[in-house]
């Protein structure tokens, strides 16, 4: 089949070219060239930009186009109008968070209502206006090929060329070993996916024809973060222990969700419950976590440690946080139960006037 896909250099696209390519597929990637413009060699690419530099797309024709990149509605839209007659189908990858209920509703399936813009005009991606940007996304390539899209919507990505980070940084900071700071309790339910088998599933849908909208995440069995914390520290083979810290002390001590530690969701009971049977039912497989684990810290290790995370918080401030709560549970103000689990008792204002 000839597929174009608007990205490619970057996770996700990456993956998908590269599996593409092992599927004997003919590829068009179409990019700014900004980010690994020298990849696969054997891949024609066409340069331009989204935002009013579309030219290099006219008068070709593809049996598909995957949209990897579209986060802006009317780029979007431009880009799905030029091609609705010069593709059969339109794959565009979306996000969980178009959910009005996410992360807070349990249980969200591809009929829950999805959240509608306070202002359409928005165009400013930031991790706030993410869900209702792609939620415009989705209306305006349902709109230019109705009948004719599969809406992937998809949860957190893991493994390999991940420029996040907000995976990657539970296995490298367990393979450095010794106590580790873990969030909330260890019966907190993760999703993830490793990239390659939502870009697998991705072009199984392109050869079927698959139309509609799916939820992409996994894994096909419940996942909590005790569960992938020992993953990572069998896989790194590291001496790692692991110190539950109670939610309502991290974030009075002002620490970030998902961003200083990742896949943290305090408050959240739904964040890591999506259901995603649809997918599943339609051919969506998860390796296992062990397999992901590795080689995302093969790949992690080839960076080199020049490498400068962008999610994850500093071993001085992962001290710093784990020196204040076991000064809390000197003191009495927080047990530890027999299975791990911290009481607190009064520590936000402690914790708040202590730690910056």
């Amino acid at each position: 089949m000839k597929i174009l896909v608007l990205g490619g250099t970057v996770f996700l696209g990456w993956h998908i070219v590269e599996a593409a390519r092992l599927r004997g597929h003919e590829i068009t990637t179409f990019t700014r060239g900004r980010h690994n413009p020298d990849l696969f060699s054997d891949v024609e690419k066409l340069r331009g930009d989204r935002d009013g530099g579309l030219a290099a797309l006219r008068g070709r024709r593809w049996d598909a186009v995957i949209d990897t990149s579209g986060h802006v509605p009317r780029t979007v839209r431009d880009s799905a109008q030029l091609l609705s007659s010069a593709v059969e189908h339109y794959i565009f990858i979306s996000t969980l968070a178009v959910y009005a209920g996410f992360p807070a509703v349990p249980g969200l399936d591809e009929n829950a209502p999805v959240v509608s813009p306070a202002d359409p005009t928005l165009e400013t991606v930031r991790p706030e206006t993410m869900g209702p940007l792609k939620a415009l996304c989705e209306e305006a390539v349902e709109s230019a090929v109705p009948g004719r899209a599969l809406i992937v919507r998809a949860g957190l990505l893991a493994g390999p060329h991940d420029p996040t980070d907000r995976f990657t940084y539970w296995p490298r900071r367990v393979a450095l070993g010794g106590e580790v700071l873990a969030p909330g309790t260890p019966e907190m339910r993760v999703q993830i996916i490793d990239a390659r088998d939502l870009a697998s599933w991705i072009l199984g849908a392109v050869q079927s024809r698959r139309t509609g909208v799916y939820n992409a995440t996994g894994p096909a069995m419940p996942l909590t973060l005790e569960q992938l914390l020992a993953t990572c520290r069998a896989e790194a083979r590291s001496d790692a222990r692991f110190t539950w810290v109670d939610d309502r002390f991290l974030l009075s001590a002002g620490v970030k969700p998902r961003m200083e530690l990742p896949l943290w969701m305090p408050g959240a009971p739904g964040a890591a419950t999506v259901d995603c049977r649809r997918a599943l039912a339609a051919g969506l497989f998860c390796r296992p976590l062990a397999d992901t684990v590795r080689d995302t810290l093969d790949w992690d290790a080839a960076r080199g440690p020049a490498a400068t995370p962008r999610a994850g918080m500093t071993r001085e401030r992962e001290a710093q946080l784990l020196a204040e709560w076991r000064q809390l549970q000197a003191e009495g103000l927080v047990q530890q139960t027999e299975a791990g689990h911290p009481h607190q008792q009064h520590v936000g204002a402690r914790a708040s006037g202590s730690v910056h």
